[in-house]
């Protein structure tokens, strides 16, 4: 009886040895690449749309988000991101979050082949010109094409000789309206670490309701980096139809970041603009101190728009 309980100790004892011994390997044969992170950015803000100035804490895209993937064998690995935007100052409880770029696919040598939820290629397409991305001076206020679509087919891919070229397809789920595409060409390294210049052309169609046509180029000039943008834009029946431009710059000083940013987007019935001017204070790679001024001049609308802010933005 001793000898018998001893044996089946034994055996309770080797197999779960056995068993993570064997994960361990299968997982050292295919590793598990995970990564968790997020943006926690707040403001204190002054906002005057013409009927007076109120004051509020606005929490600026802040998000979380989990991104990696596993290697399948020696050409294609299994990708994945999900991300979610966290309202820090105003909405609590299941209105604190809302979808970002939720995906999952495949990379390999071909390039990288998403499903899911993403910005699309003409969105991407941006890199870094956008010095306001996420505040009010951000090119979405006055441009269309800033769109993240659900039920879209990505595809990026690798580098040729500094090209790369992108597409996404926005399936619809209404049998009246056609699937959407958008496409984009770059050449260059957006962070203009590897090449000095970066440009980029793109279009969309059927997407969001607009057919879009963009160019963008920037490049550095010692500590000062210049960006240029044209748009033209109309909605999908015709009408609507504009076309106006972004300029903005950036120059480093230090720890100081200086930015100053201009956009016009002129339609039918009169111009939009919109100029920006900020300082960014980088206390490291992941933290600063900020401070900018937003002036809105809407001829659509008929009315101004002044904001103020000062914020502190910390990423993980």
């Amino acid at each position: 009886m001793v000898t018998v309980m001893t044996v089946k100790s034994s055996i309770w004892t080797v197999l779960p040895l056995t068993l993570l011994s064997g994960a361990a390997a299968a997982q050292d044969e295919n590793p598990i690449s995970f990564d968790f992170y997020g943006k926690a950015n707040l403001s204190l803000q002054s906002n005057d749309e013409g009927d007076g100035s109120e004051t509020e804490l606005v929490s600026n895209a802040s998000r979380i988000g989990v991104k990696g993937g596993t290697k399948l064998n020696d050409d294609f690995e299994v990708i994945y991101k999900l991300e979610w935007q966290v309202d820090l100052a105003d909405l609590g409880g299941d209105g604190n979050l809302k979808s970002r770029n939720q995906y999952v696919g495949l990379k390999g040598k071909f390039g990288e082949l998403t499903v899911g939820r993403r910005d699309t290629a003409l969105k991407t397409l941006q890199g870094d010109i956008d010095q306001f991305s996420d505040y009010e001076a951000d090119i979405k206020a006055l441009f269309e094409g800033e769109n993240r679509t659900s039920d879209t087919i990505s595809y990026y891919s690798p580098a040729f000789a500094d090209f790369r070229v992108a597409g996404s397809i926005v399936l619809s789920e209404d049998e009246t309206q056609d699937d959407g595409y958008s496409l984009a060409l770059t050449y260059g390294d957006e962070g203009l670490d590897d090449t000095p210049y970066y440009f980029g052309a793109g279009i969309d169609r059927d997407v969001d309701g607009y057919d879009i046509e963009r160019l963008i180029g920037y490049t550095k000039v010692a500590d000062t980096m210049f960006g240029l943008m044209w748009q033209q834009q109309q909605e999908v029946a015709g009408t609507n139809e504009a076309d106006g431009f972004v300029a903005s710059v950036e120059h480093a000083l230090g720890s100081w970041r200086l930015k100053a940013q201009y956009q016009m987007m002129e339609f039918v019935d009169g111009d939009d603009d919109s100029i920006a001017f900020g300082a960014d204070y980088k206390f490291s790679k992941n933290t600063k101190v900020y401070a900018w001024y937003t002036g809105r001049d809407l001829d659509t609308l008929a009315e101004e728009q002044t904001y103020i802010a000062i914020g502190l933005e910390h990423r993980f």
